[in-house]
């Protein structure tokens, strides 16, 4: 009975872990699974396959289907263009993974006398049961990976480690609907390994094609994992001679490579045509609508990725340690893999770490690392095999270490469940504060980043927490366009009309507004109107921006300012600072209107308010 445990040991715990994911996805079990990124994901298909028009000329039809599904606050998986219509923010990849559950919905929506929109239970459903099973190809293709290069128990110990003891879990039952790229990318990185060591051992035709549909797929899901082609393009290289031998094998089995860089191109082609078909171009930056998050390559935040409060991936995902010190294993006992390995994981985390948004928004620990995981698998195991021949006592010291670090795991993923692991405020002083709790008080909450996520308009309900400073007013006497037929102090004021539509600017960069994290801006300013506001509206304008392009971006419309006619008004908002790109992105705040009426302003004013 011992001999039969400990031989199927490695399918006990596959099986093991299966069943986990499948209670636990049902435990968590998502009210929608099609909303926030997911939504944009999925977008082309229900386009494609049920309008028939993959263009969003009109957004009313997906205001429709936001307003009846809740799918997101706002439509921002698109990005408008200038004739007004939209293009996606995503590419087309996951849509791929989507399709065939999709289809299946979409069958169930018509025999069930569902709303065949795309949306309707059957198509969640569909989607929810296909992610749970790309879960499960995922597992089992890393379970065949490890097992390639280690024994079973090495495997179990592994796999148990990869799945319990990271934000693994998280992410793809209880947060992000299963539905995310990560879980996807996840089971595509473990299936490119294994048919890398296939492909290598025996140069198959078949194999070949599998590596350019799996590289294909996940290049089109996430762009940057263009980084999934330095696994097969440099497995194999340890020193010269390998190199020359990986060039000859190549050459000799040219047409394969051809045809996985036809594939490739096949799956590009999909999204080229439609950028072509819908912006005109065959390149396009889809995410030219928010200039407040892109690349910054030159200036990388892999110190905050790794090591941060906030979301460090080693401080809430510390076993991660261990796999990094497994190279070393990899290195010694495996150098034809160990370039492929360290190779894509350093290109993969300056990639992650370049993103300006690099805490991922509301996460655990860092979710854009999860696709790399089959990598780091394998370098725990080569870490556990060096385990394996180290003293007794070593063996005992880093199996206390390992089973700490899954317990603590497992603890603070209960924190993140309670909310009492914030999901992107996270601070060193919070941090210790609730370590080890499983309840906080309103003082605690203090200790965390600025709450930046409001409903509805942005208030400073502490000011007396705060120092004032002015940060630059205009008054009007000195500017070159003014007027004396009204004013609220001094002798001139300024006035918007039919051939003056915006107001002077108040600018400054955000190293002139402060030195801290976040400041909150207070805009002031005394407004005459002189006609009917519900037909010549105004607005007051505060953005920051980045490169000449705007970003958190906000609209005070004076039909909410309960605005007096022929009198002075004073209006009065608040604005707390975005997280800014560059110290050298701008603050912007002028008036602007585009109808025939008049108003005056005076004495437009900034102030800025820093925490004491």
């Amino acid at each position: 009975m011992q001999f039969i445990v400990k031989n199927q040991i490695h399918k006990f715990t596959l099986v093991a872990l299966i069943l986990f994911i499948v209670i636990n996805n049902i435990v968590f079990f998502p009210s929608n699974i099609l909303c926030w990124d997911v939504f944009g994901y999925y977008l082309y298909l229900p386009l494609k396959f049920i309008n028939n028009d993959l263009s969003v000329s009109d957004i009313s039809h997906i205001n429709l289907i936001i307003s009846k599904y809740n799918n997101t606050d706002y439509f921002y998986q698109g990005m408008v263009l200038p004739n007004g219509s939209y293009v996606m923010k995503y590419s087309m990849g996951m849509s791929f993974l989507y399709a065939p559950f999709f289809f299946i919905g979409h069958v169930f929506s018509q025999v069930g006398n569902y709303p065949s929109d795309g949306f309707s239970f059957p198509y969640q459903f569909s989607i929810f049961v296909g992610s749970i099973l790309y879960s499960i190809i995922g597992l089992w293709a890393l379970s065949k990976v490890l097992l390639y290069f280690f024994n079973k128990i090495i495997t179990s110990i592994t796999l148990v480690v990869i799945i319990l003891s990271t934000n693994y879990i998280v992410h793809i039952t209880m947060y992000g609907q299963n539905a995310m790229s990560h879980s996807y990318l996840f089971m595509t990185y473990s299936l490119i390994i294994w048919f890398t060591i296939l492909w290598h051992e025996s140069f198959k035709i078949k194999y070949a094609i599998f590596l350019g549909v799996l590289c294909g797929i996940t290049i089109l899901s996430r762009p940057s994992e263009i980084v999934c082609l330095l696994i097969p393009i440099l497995w194999g290289l340890s020193d010269f001679s390998s190199v020359k031998q990986k060039i000859s094998s190549l050459w000799l089995h040219k047409n394969q490579i051809l045809l996985f860089v036809f594939i490739l191109m096949l799956f590009g082609m999909c999204q080229f045509v439609y950028w072509k078909i819908y912006t005109g171009k065959f390149l396009f930056y889809s995410y030219g609508s928010n200039p407040g998050e892109g690349f910054e390559f030159f200036k990388p935040y892999i110190l905050e990725v790794l090591f941060s409060f906030r979301k460090g991936w080693l401080v809430y995902t510390p076993i991660m340690v261990l796999a990094i010190f497994g190279f070393y294993g990899v290195y010694k006992n495996n150098r034809p893999i160990f370039f492929a390995l360290l190779t894509y994981s350093l290109v993969n985390l300056y990639i992650v770490s370049s993103w300006s948004c690099w805490w991922y928004a509301q996460t655990f620990s860092q979710r854009a690392l999860i696709p790399s995981y089959p990598i780091m698998a394998i370098a725990f195991g080569y870490f556990l095999t060096w385990l394996n021949n180290q003293t007794k006592s070593l063996k005992t010291s880093f199996s206390i270490l390992i089973g700490g670090l899954f317990c603590l795991n497992i603890f603070q993923t209960i924190q993140f469940h309670k909310g009492i692991i914030d999901a992107d405020r996270m601070t060193k002083d919070y941090y210790f504060k609730v370590f080890g709790k499983l309840s906080v008080d309103a003082d605690d909450k203090k200790l965390l980043l600025v709450n930046r996520r409001f409903v509805g308009e942005e208030v400073m309900d502490n000011q007396h927490q705060y120092t004032s400073k002015l940060l630059k007013k205009i008054d009007f006497e000195n500017t070159d366009i003014k007027d004396s037929t009204q004013y609220y102090a001094g002798k001139y004021s300024f006035k918007l009309n039919n051939s003056i539509k915006q107001s002077p600017s108040i600018e400054a960069t955000y190293a002139e507004i402060t030195q801290k994290d976040y400041a909150w801006i207070k805009v002031k300013a005394y407004v005459y109107p002189i006609n009917d506001l519900k037909e010549n509206p105004f607005n007051l304008i505060v953005t920051f921006n980045h490169n000449q392009y705007p970003y958190k971006y906000i609209r005070y419309s004076s039909a909410k300012m309960n605005m007096k006619f022929n009198t002075w008004n004073k209006i009065e908002f608040d604005y707390l600072t975005p997280e800014v790109r560059s110290k050298e992105d701008y603050l912007k705040v002028y008036f602007e209107h585009d109808n025939d009426g008049a108003l005056y302003i005076d004495d437009l004013e900034v102030e800025v308010y820093e925490r004491k």
